[in-house]
């Protein structure tokens, strides 16, 4: 698949880009480039492949999850005690939606 100039100026108008006819060209000669690149790739028989999530077979190492704040029940009261308004521990905001 390859466009036309014509194609890249009316592209160019629906996103309401003003592009000279240099760029233009520069611009069909890129956008073609591209489309001739997927054309190769999808030439390419990927069939018994199985898809990746990443090129690299990487594990994302964890900490362990603990608690390291002490006694959250008097954070939480100090906390509170400067909020407009509150209700059996939580805060209460504006209604935003209808």
């Amino acid at each position: 698949m390859s466009l036309t100039l014509e194609q890249v100026h009316r592209v160019a108008h629906l996103a309401r880009i003003e592009i000279s006819e240099a760029e233009g060209q520069s611009t069909l000669t890129h956008l073609n480039g591209i489309f001739s690149l997927i054309e190769e790739m999808q030439a390419v028989d990927t069939r018994g492949v199985e898809p990746m999530a990443h090129a690299q077979d990487l594990a994302q190492r964890l900490r362990a999850d603990h608690v390291s704040e002490p006694d959250g029940l008097d954070q939480r009261s100090a906390f509170q005690a400067i909020a407009p308004e509150t209700e059996a521990g939580l805060y209460l905001v504006p209604k935003v939606i209808e």
